[in-house]
């Protein structure tokens, strides 16, 4: 039974949040930025909010300001959110009313980033819970546990109609597959803004749930908080104890408006919006307040205190300052220990090596001294290694709890390296080709690149993405593409490309020091030098403490000086397979062609590239990308604006025709991505010019 302090408090915190509501609704114009509120599913969420301990996680979504006044969240911070003030604690006035995180130590659950995209809470929390039970079978001592002990759990809250996103079923199919403590709250008001639930869905999230096998499931009315708080006490200590899935469905009414932008009564009719009012949960509230002894009076000097403490909190947050402009670019990135180039590159009495050998040595040498690394994705577990053999023997080196197989899930793969950073774990997660990258675009662009910017740097994500990439003769269209541009686009993630082995190795290294998202694109005609023209990506393998910063490029092959001073040289500026190309093509024009690797395409290293370039005053920017509208051409119109006046011709950009795949023909794939002649003749026509 619920104490009588319990039910007082339930009440409190349900007045406070329908007060800050009314607040919000009475002052539009001072509330001007987007929000929900949690008006009609208070009992559910208040319910759920007395269940958890500081050392749990919890991913709250736009609807669950009730949640977080029950967490410990005060009003005062939830409204400088709201305004999107300095000193909002969640992301320093980046982001929406109600969208928390919170670092672990001050006496609340923790919240990782909270995105506005319905649904993709899913995955990263599910990584959370992929943790935990990491760190149970392998650190148990590193585990956070609560004042008495008590196994942490994940609780992931959802609306109803978000349970339809394809990455929804990713996580619950993961969590049921590994049997992760994981709560799945589903809150259920029948709408998806102006999408009835039958316009919606066959199922229900209840219903839903009975094709997962492994996955546990509730039923419970949302507006009933007695029953909401009986079933939530029931759950998460089956979840705490029995360290397995559940989900709850909570049906609850939806008595607000969708957003303040999007207004109910222009969608909603009345007979719908008076059944829902049926429903609202504070009236039984009130009454079981009456029935445990309280007086009118004494709920009323109760709801008095509460709307002082209101006003006063959002007077305060009306006065708070507005962020200095000048901190609009705080926070994209977390600052990086790896700055200069260290250890030995190329050892004495050590032979050259391939790259994909190189890779994997480096990351055996990562997991040898890192506990907390992990290798995950299609086909990297120990029966295969790796379709291209990059993660050969790291499985029976390291066990299957650190190197496993994942399902067909790039979404998956990507999102939950975001709930294993939470909890101190580095992931290094593999794609198997580049172009099939694009299910996991989701997770890397809203929830993985915005981590660290949206939570004011309280959560960036040191997570190493591994994806092969490239044609190498005959892949055909879904095994060969090139996604440079699609990378390069997304703000907030780090990318290299290496084109030998010693590069590889470092910056592998550095990949997984930083502690933001690199992804390092491996061109698979590189990886064993079967390509004619690319032995040299093969090197000497350098120590196991050579470290390469990312942002550093280099100098591949060199022009003389007599040519350069006679204006007789130019430039190739390039990456990965490029490299190869260029030195086969400049073969006959000796000491006249330069060439530059960039190695990190962001980083770049924008100082060597205009240097070399207005030192020769000719420049090819060479790629494998299809041309239009790519990086390379938007890397030409850097080139040209900064060195405009040391340039003799226009920089010109060579790349692979316009077309929508590489074709599986090596004959069309030949015509299509530029060879060695072709590149050549880009070089003369420049010399001529």
């Amino acid at each position: 039974m619920l104490a009588v302090n319990e039910i007082a408090r339930a009440y409190e915190i349900m007045t406070t949040a329908r007060a800050m509501g009314d607040l919000y609704e009475n002052n539009r114009a001072t509330c001007k930025y987007v929000h929900s509120t949690s008006r009609g599913h208070e009992a559910i969420q208040i319910a759920t909010g007395l269940q958890l301990l500081p050392c749990d996680f919890v991913s709250p979504y736009y609807r669950d300001d009730s949640m977080l006044l029950t967490m410990g969240f005060t009003p005062y911070e939830l409204m400088l959110q709201l305004m999107a003030k300095a000193d909002d604690p969640f992301s320093g006035g980046r982001s929406y009313y109600c969208h928390p995180n919170n670092k672990r130590g001050n006496g609340r659950p923790a919240i990782i980033h909270q995105s506005s995209a319905t649904g993709m809470q899913a995955i990263p929390t599910t990584g959370v819970a992929q943790g935990m039970r990491f760190l149970e079978e392998t650190h148990a001592l590193y585990l956070q546990k609560g004042p008495g002990g008590e196994q942490p759990i994940v609780v992931c809250s959802l609306g109803d109609n978000s349970v339809t996103e394809g990455e929804v079923s990713e996580a619950l199919q993961f969590a049921a597959l590994k049997q992760l403590p994981i709560l799945y709250l589903v809150q259920d008001n029948q709408w998806g803004i102006s999408v009835t639930a039958a316009e919606a869905r066959a199922m229900n999230a209840y219903e839903y749930a009975d094709g997962f096998k492994g996955l546990h499931k509730m039923q419970v009315d949302g507006s009933d908080f007695i029953g909401c708080y009986i079933a939530m006490q029931q759950a998460v200590s089956f979840v705490r104890h029995k360290r397995k899935p559940l989900l709850v469905h909570a049906t609850v009414p939806l008595l607000g408006h969708h957003t303040s932008g999007v207004r109910k009564e222009t969608y909603r009719s009345k007979e719908n919006l008076g059944q829902h009012t049926k429903q609202d949960p504070y009236p039984p509230l009130h009454q079981l307040m009456l029935m445990h002894g309280y007086s009118n009076e004494g709920i009323a000097q109760i709801n008095q205190d509460i709307n002082d403490t209101v006003n006063d909190s959002f007077a305060r947050a009306v006065a708070a300052a507005d962020p200095a402009p000048e901190t609009v670019t705080e926070f994209v990135f977390a600052p990086t220990p790896v700055t200069e180039e260290k250890g030995v590159r190329a050892p004495e009495g050590k032979e050259r090596v391939m790259m994909v050998d190189a890779a994997l040595h480096a990351i055996e040498e990562i997991m040898a001294a890192h506990p907390e690394s992990l290798l995950y994705g299609q086909d990297v577990g120990k029966r295969l290694g790796g379709v291209f053999r990059e993660a050969a023997t790291l499985g029976d080196k390291f066990g299957e709890k650190r190197v496993f197989n994942t399902a067909i899930q790039e979404a998956y793969i990507i999102g939950s390296t975001i709930g294993m950073a939470a909890l101190g774990l580095k992931p290094i997660v593999e794609v198997q080709f580049a172009d099939y990258i694009y299910p996991g675009l989701n997770q890397l662009v809203t929830e993985v690149s915005k981590s660290s910017y949206l939570s004011a740097g309280k959560f960036p994500i040191p997570m190493v993405l591994r994806v092969p990439t490239g044609a190498y003769g005959g892949g055909g269209p879904y095994h060969s593409g090139s996604i440079e541009t699609t990378l390069l686009s997304i703000k907030g993630i780090k990318v290299v490309y290496p084109s030998n082995a010693a590069d590889m190795k470092g910056l592998m290294k550095a990949a997984f020091y930083d502690p933001n998202p690199v992804v390092i694109l491996e061109h698979k005609g590189l990886y064993w030098s079967k390509v004619p023209g690319t032995d040299g990506a093969k090197t000497i393998e350098p120590d196991k403490d050579y470290i390469l910063p990312l942002g550093k490029a280099a100098v591949t092959q060199k022009a003389s000086s007599k040519r350069i001073a006679a204006g007789e040289s130019l430039c190739v500026i390039t990456w990965g397979m490029g490299v190869y190309k260029a030195k086969a093509a400049s073969a006959d024009f000796a000491c006249q062609v330069e060439i530059v690797d960039l190695r990190s395409l962001f980083p770049l290293d924008e100082a060597l590239v205009f240097e070399t370039v207005k030192k020769h005053g000719r420049c090819l920017v060479l790629t494998e990308e299809p041309q239009n509208n790519s990086f390379a051409e938007a890397l030409a119109y850097r080139i040209s604006k900064a060195c405009f006046t040391s340039l003799d011709v226009p920089v010109e950009v060579q790349g692979a025709l316009n077309l929508p795949a590489v074709p599986i023909n090596t004959a069309l794939e030949a015509a299509m991505i530029p060879g060695t002649d072709a590149v050549k003749e880009r070089l003369q026509f420049l010399l001529n010019a």
